[in-house]
């Protein structure tokens, strides 16, 4: 029996990889002679590096940027040079995971240091740049961005704003002339894990602010801020955002890249399980294991799991799912190729205990779930023939 493991990161307890590990353990005990493919993967968000790293055989460039807050964090980016190629997660620079909650707001966090990788790899020569855009701590539209690209963008007076959530709503023009000339030689693929408008009951303020800590008042200066940024976007630039999908990913900044770079905005599970060569993996496979932290309605929009169970629907694989919870929606990804969905936890934990021994429920999980499976696996097949 050849199973292939191919999770997603449990965003704040456990990285892709050590999900796929984790996921092993359970299906050894349950199946000791099975054939094991572990393949994390990743979708724009939390661990695009980790994973991409390995299967690019390139190394992380390390790089001190502007944090989520104004203040230094360590990031990095990878390069290939044989392709001219710079892989950036934005998370690394920008990401809700730099910050405890109490430190959480969108209205002064900012994407500069996002902007400051993107600059480091065209230092580099980087002529094709792969951004992941998941995990953001920002609602700045990209402004914070753009400006450390040489970007400006002025109120009524002519005074530059400094490019966070809580300057949106007085920008009244926006100066490209400065900004890096060698953007204009260089191809930006933007990935994300959601494909949100910028604005609406769908879009970056309604759905994302609230898990970055902002207020229902809150909520609505941002609504308001990302309004009044679309306008002068079409104003003085001649494009429509508001719309697009992916434009509301990383509090707008799917709409910046857009807007400001033109970059090209892809989703980003099918380009990494493409650079995983996913396909191939599955040949032969019985049985595919996926997971994330949350399974929900939100998982078909562009979130690794669903992919990745849709590429196995296509080859007739069956594709089961953990998660450490299940919301609202996690019903409907059956029509994804999820044929089950389980929860890792084993009876009620808080939330801080559920993360802190994510690993070890996760296996625990998975050997139930395989030892499940080959209880209908042995149905059907010889004796001899079950592992």
């Amino acid at each position: 029996m050849k199973i292939v493991i191919a999770p997603n990161a449990l965003k704040g307890s456990l990285s892709a990889r050590a999900a796929a590990e984790a996921m092993a353990r359970g299906v050894r005990r349950a199946a000791p002679q099975a054939k094991l493919l572990l393949l994390p993967v990743a979708d724009g968000g939390d661990g695009l590096l980790e994973v991409l790293e390995d299967v690019l055989q390139v190394e992380r460039l390390p790089l001190s940027v502007t944090g989520p807050l104004n203040t230094p964090v360590e990031a990095g980016f990878l390069y290939d040079p044989s392709r001219c190629l710079a892989v950036i997660e934005m998370a690394t620079a920008a990401g809700l995971a730099l910050l405890t909650p109490d430190r959480y707001n969108p209205l002064n966090a900012t994407s500069f240091g996002v902007g400051e990788l993107v600059k480091a790899a065209l230092d580099r020569g980087a002529a094709r740049i792969i951004l992941g855009i998941g995990g953001s701590a920002t609602n700045d539209g990209g402004t914070g961005m753009a400006r450390a690209l040489g970007a400006r963008f002025l109120d009524q007076a002519g005074n530059e704003l400094p490019g966070d959530g809580a300057s949106l709503a007085q920008i009244n023009n926006i100066r490209l002339d400065g900004l890096d000339p060698r953007l204009g030689q260089v191809d930006i693929q933007v990935i994300s894990d959601v494909d949100n408008p910028l604005l609406g009951e769908h879009g970056a303020a309604r759905v994302f602010a609230p898990q970055k800590g902002a207020s229902p008042e809150q909520v609505i200066q941002l609504e308001a801020g990302l309004a009044q940024l679309a306008d002068v976007i079409e104003q003085d630039l001649g494009r429509d955002v508001r719309e697009h999908p992916g434009a509301g990913a990383a509090g707008g900044l799917g709409a910046g890249l857009i807007a400001f770079l033109q970059a090209e905005l892809t989703p980003g599970a099918e380009l990494v399980l493409e650079l995983l060569e996913l396909k191939q993996a599955l040949a032969g496979a019985d049985l595919v294991l996926t997971a994330e932290g949350r399974l929900d309605e939100q998982t078909r929009h562009g979130k690794a799991p669903a992919a990745v169970a849709t590429r196995a629907r296509a080859l007739g694989i069956p594709c089961l799912a953990l998660a450490g919870s299940l919301g609202p929606g996690s019903e409907t990804l059956l029509a994804t190729g999820i044929d089950a969905s389980f929860s890792l936890c084993p009876g009620p934990v808080n939330l801080e205990q559920a993360m802190q021994d994510a690993g070890q429920y996760l296996a625990a999980a998975t050997e139930q779930v395989l030892r499940c499976f080959l209880a209908g696996y042995n149905t059907r097949l010889p004796a001899q023939d079950n592992q």
